[in-house]
């Protein structure tokens, strides 16, 4: 690239990191309007060809919201609220350790952390209901969740991942004897960091704003909570379909098979099931839990979830368009910053996470030229957990949809872009989980590995 293509790239990347700034600025719906403009003036001024909107993302949050506002109607929010704040009060802060494993179960389960978004209202009202900072926990999940792709057998980017590390020894089984002993060490940590991170709930200054203004009320005691009739059967109902995404992620031979490009059939991706499961969870909901329809669309956790879904739609589709025009010079770019330094590597992988918003792309573009810069493949999977890197910016799904949920106005978007709630926890968990793996190589593994020739120049799609 000329030194005017490299101008060129920096000007458009200013100008989605601007957009960004005005959407976190203007909060909720604002974000994905401003995204919008930021596409329209990235194609129009720029030439740049469209993104592509993360139409699969908006589609989970549209079913999951739906089951999760139905068990809300129906009052199964509240059981949930009042069994675990029974289990809670003797020890409240546990919901900041409890939360974050529990997300990086169901991402290791199902392979996608989009599976967080149907424990996203449940956290925040839990951790509401016992008066603590939902920040924390709902912060701390997110985090948890995005780290455990690399934890996870069925996910994508594992994968990706396999293909390359195999030719050197390593299958499956060593990558997750890797991986998961220093996810959890890393979860750990951030857990421990988050749980004194920020003022307690009642000494928070946005949120006694709010609560003085009437945007909030006050968290009803448990045992002023009384349930509706059908409270528990909604509950049975939502995480049975829960449990069925967890199965079927897990057990591919149970999908139902589809045609594959190179011809032959394979198992139906995950994505489309997660989405027939919630919406018909939320219909056995209305069926079974008595709810009316027009209930669900009412609920607060429903319009908190479909703004989430319109900030995911702008800002994705921005940054995504952005991306997909300059894929090979961001590679280029950090692949120049692992060759002068190659433990940097994670670092590489990290922003590349972050500027494409995608693991596997990642992992496909970063771990070849690390493998060719003679470091070793264990070290490299090690370093592949900073793969989490995807919520560097606040253009995720799930940031999105856990800042939504919390009407205290904890857990924020940020205002200058990187200062958002989930920064802290990220830089913490992958950081840990990174240094713990290369220990767990370098004792365990015998350290850097012999690599047969690879090629130099990493492969894109």
């Amino acid at each position: 690239m000329t030194t005017a293509d490299w101008i060129l790239m920096a000007l458009q990347g200013l100008i989605v990191v601007f957009f960004i700034f005005l959407g976190v600025r203007s909060g909720g719906i604002g974000l994905g309007l401003w995204g919008g403009v930021g596409t329209l003036i990235l194609v129009f001024a720029f030439g740049l060809e469209p993104g592509e909107p993360p139409f699969s993302a908006m589609l989970i949050i549209v079913a999951v919201i739906s089951a999760a506002a139905a068990m809300q109607a129906a009052g199964g929010i509240d059981y949930m609220v009042k069994i675990a704040s029974a289990a809670l009060r003797a020890r409240p802060k546990s919901l900041n350790f409890v939360a974050p494993y529990i997300s990086y179960l169901l991402t290791i389960l199902t392979g996608t952390g989009n599976t967080f978004f149907s424990i996203i209202p449940v956290i925040n009202e839990i951790a509401y209901a016992n008066k603590i900072r939902p920040e924390r926990a709902l912060a701390g999940s997110t985090a948890a969740s995005t780290i455990g792709i690399t934890s996870s057998p069925v996910a994508a980017a594992t994968a990706t991942l396999l293909p390359l590390v195999e030719p050197f020894g390593y299958d499956l089984i060593d990558v997750l004897l890797i991986t998961i002993p220093a996810s959890i060490v890393g979860i750990f940590a951030m857990s421990l960091v988050m749980s004194r991170h920020g003022k307690d709930l009642e000494d928070d200054e946005e949120y006694q704003r709010r609560l003085a203004a009437g945007e909030v009320k006050p968290p009803a005691p448990p045992a002023e909570i009384v349930l509706m009739p059908y409270a528990k059967r909604s509950v049975a109902i939502f995480l049975v379909g829960v449990l069925a995404i967890c199965v079927f992620g897990l057990w591919e031979d149970l999908r139902p098979t589809v045609a594959a490009e190179g011809g032959g059939v394979e198992p139906m991706s995950i994505t489309p099931l997660i989405q027939m499961f919630m919406l018909s969870a939320a219909a056995l909901i209305l069926l079974l839990g008595h709810v009316k329809a027009g209930d669900v669309a009412g609920a607060p956790i429903f319009k908190s979830g479909m703004v989430a879904m319109i900030a995911l739609f702008g800002i994705a589709w921005m940054a995504d368009t952005f991306i997909a025009n300059n894929e090979d010079a961001i590679v280029e770019l950090l692949g120049g910053l692992a060759e002068n330094w190659p433990f940097m590597i994670a670092v590489a992988i990290f922003l590349v996470a972050g500027l494409t918003t995608s693991q596997s792309a990642a992992t496909r573009t970063m771990i070849p030229l690390g493998l060719a810069l003679g470091i070793g493949a264990g070290y490299m999977i090690a370093m592949w957990t900073a793969v989490a890197g995807v919520i560097f910016l606040p253009a995720n799904g799930t940031q999105i949809a856990a800042a939504e949920a919390d009407t205290t106005g904890t857990t924020t978007l940020g205002k200058r872009v990187v200062d958002h709630s989930f920064q802290l926890p990220l830089q913490v968990v992958w950081i840990v989980t990174v240094l713990v793996g290369l220990a767990i190589v370098w004792l365990f593994f015998g350290g850097q590995t012999p690599a047969p020739p690879v090629p130099t120049t990493p492969t894109t799609p």
